[in-house]
């Protein structure tokens, strides 16, 4: 619970205006859920008209409630009792490696571009893991990189498409299969990679066996680009997510910043948005008929005083982590990291977006991700 200093509130108002404002204040606790151990202490008193004097003096002790139930508290910030709604994707790895780290941090780059929301991407994209020679293929630096989509058709054509022109175009790089245990299932397939762009190569492509695998040489203007045949794909899941709330920006990005660094080692998922960090948190449907999806009005601090808001009076900002991960245990570590490094910011709360379970069939709960059920 947070101790705040007692509230004095005077208030002086006729007898006709009593009923309209305990119904007003009644409303308010009705909504919010956050008011606990509240004190009034009312003073009567004539007036030198003959109507009444009502003086009401008011303090509070302030804990955050949802639905009801108690938050928790980690460190020094509030953890409240929400959850965050996921739902089902599929999943592809690629390993990517070039001539050097530099290199290899360029194909990255160029690959994951764009990737950060599915609402307008083609796929979710990011980095897994940087690799070392001893975890790649070939012995040099490489990558992982994950990609996300809805079904196993749009992300054989996402990766395909981003394969041809950020990864096939970067100077020394080779591409490999980074799910080589996927089979056709329903839980995971393989679909061709190689196979197919090898006509880049105007009839002067080869293939190679290696290892029990095909590959591909295509002749490019630095010597051969080598890609596998076919890459394995796998039931996945989006959509794990933190609401870092502070009470000012810089402190807040500061906390969202840390969190995202030291989720990044993590193997199995990944933080998809710009620097791992969405500002524009946003909510499923609009008042306009066009538009998919728009800003969460909920959480935006400018808007406190003109919807249903759920942002504290002491919180100004607000940054989202969004965490994709193959399993549902991988993402809650990612939460659960995510969670332990920002607060050590001192940061105001932490809690979750969701959509009331209509989005997606996963919850993560925050409570149960921190081991601790209320």
């Amino acid at each position: 619970m947070i101790d705040r200093p007692a509230v004095a509130e005077r208030f002086d108002i006729g007898p006709a205006d009593v009923q309209t404002q305990w119904k007003f204040f009644h409303i308010a606790w009705y909504y919010t859920h956050r008011i606990y151990d509240v004190r009034v202490e009312i003073f009567i008193k004539p007036s030198q008209s003959n109507s009444l004097r009502i003086t009401i003096r008011t303090s509070f002790k302030w804990d955050w409630y949802y639905n009801g139930l108690p938050n928790m508290k980690y460190q020094n910030t509030i953890i409240e009792n929400e959850f965050a709604e996921a739902f089902d994707m599929w999943a592809c790895r690629l390993i990517v490696t070039a001539i050097n780290e530099h290199w290899a941090r360029v194909a990255a780059t160029e690959a994951t571009g764009y990737g950060a929301s599915i609402i307008g991407c083609d796929a979710e994209v990011g980095v897994e893991q940087w690799l070392t020679g001893d975890q790649t293929p070939d012995g040099r630096p490489g990558v992982a990189i994950l990609f996300f989509a809805f079904n196993a058709n749009a992300l054989a054509k996402a990766v395909q498409n981003r394969t041809e022109q950020s990864l096939l175009t970067c100077p020394t790089t080779a591409i490999y299969d980074g799910m080589p245990r996927a089979t056709e299932t329903d839980q995971s397939t393989r679909f061709p990679l190689g196979q197919n762009i090898r006509y880049f190569g105007d009839g002067f492509q080869k293939s190679k066996h290696l290892g029990g695998k095909r590959f591909w040489r295509i002749p490019v203007m630095d010597g051969e680009c080598l890609i596998e045949e076919t890459v394995g794909s796998q039931k996945a899941i989006a959509g794990g997510n933190l609401l870092i709330c502070g009470k000012d920006q810089l402190t807040t990005l500061h906390a969202a910043t840390a969190a995202v660094e030291a989720i990044a080692p993590l193997p199995n998922v990944i933080t998809p948005f710009p620097g791992g960090i969405a500002r524009s948190g946003s909510k499923v449907g609009s008042r306009y008929k066009n538009q998919i999806a728009s800003t969460h009005d909920q959480y935006c601090p400018t808007l406190k005083n003109r919807t249903h808001s759920k942002v504290q009076p002491d919180i100004t900002a607000i940054y989202e982590i969004i965490i994709n991960g193959l399993t549902e245990k991988s993402i809650t570590t990612a939460m659960q990291v995510g969670i332990e490094t920002a607060c050590q910011w001192n940061i105001a709360a932490i809690t979750a977006g969701n959509y009331q379970g209509k989005l997606g069939k996963y919850q993560f709960h925050l409570h149960d991700v921190m081991g601790e059920t209320p």
